[in-house]
């Protein structure tokens, strides 16, 4: 295990319960613990200095030892817990996944590789490498709004003021691949359009194509209906032909009557 370099000020958190949690890790589950000791504190000034008449001095005094050796406690614990605060890969007994993670990670196995990296974070939640390897990944896995997230809540945390130019670099390749998708997007949007707009134009001749032949037909009946005309005109002319000669014929049967008589 490599060796941790703790300087005295960092022990000065140390000597309020719960203020070195709240200074090093920022959590909040450290803040009820920090006022309730404050709290206590400030009730046994009161009591011992202020209103000396609400208790007897016996019981302030051995309420005052009371808080004295808790604090005492937390003290201890604290410093005991200081390396972990500071440095918690390495002050782990657990073995660091994170380098297992980068060649998951190099190899393209991103879902090894965010596992690893899941198991990093769970001993050191804050660690600007780690997250900005998981924000690569998710990235590349196409969670790009969960890149974009994960991206903007590490930067609020003051560990990542010395990994400036890497989290520039992975924003402006995040900014790269939405800008792609969005392209990608409208591109598709644009073909489904064209494809729209065939259809519209093949219904559209398809519908001329109809009315050309209903109009070639209908003018095909018209043609039809006036040859029956001439047909008809010409019957009754071979009718009339044929009726002539029957007329011809009777006042010469008539003239050969008169003549036998």
């Amino acid at each position: 295990m490599e060796e941790i370099s703790i300087q005295p000020k960092h022990y000065l958190t140390c000597l309020w319960p719960g203020m070195a949690e709240l200074w090093w890790r920022g959590r909040i589950s450290a803040l009820p613990a920090a006022i309730a000791f404050a709290a206590i504190v400030n009730a046994l000034l009161v009591a011992k200095f202020i209103y000396s008449d609400w208790l007897s001095g016996g019981l302030v005094m051995l309420a005052c030892w009371v808080v004295a050796a808790a604090w005492l406690v937390l003290t201890i614990r604290s410093i005991r817990e200081l390396p972990l605060l500071l440095t918690p890969r390495q002050a782990s007994d657990q073995p660091d996944p994170f380098p297992e993670a980068q060649g998951a990670f190099l190899r393209a196995d991103y879902v090894e590789a965010e596992k690893l990296l899941n198991e990093t974070l769970s001993i050191e939640p804050r660690d600007p490498p780690a997250l900005l390897l998981l924000s690569a990944i998710y990235r590349h896995t196409g969670r790009l709004h969960a890149s974009q997230l994960l991206l903007a809540e590490v930067r609020k945390l003051e560990v990542a003021d010395h990994w400036e130019l890497e989290f520039a670099g992975e924003q402006s390749r995040l900014q790269r691949d939405i800008q792609a998708r969005q392209d990608g997007d409208d591109d598709e949007d644009d073909e489904g359009a064209d494809e729209a707009d065939g259809e519209s134009s093949s219904d559209s001749s398809g519908d001329a194509d109809g009315q050309s032949e209903r109009s070639s037909g209908s003018a095909r009946d018209g043609d039809a209906s006036r040859g029956d005309g001439p047909l008809s005109d010409a019957t009754i002319d071979d009718t009339s032909e044929d009726d002539q000669p029957s007329q011809a014929k009777e006042p010469e049967r008539a003239n050969t009557q008169q003549a036998a008589a």
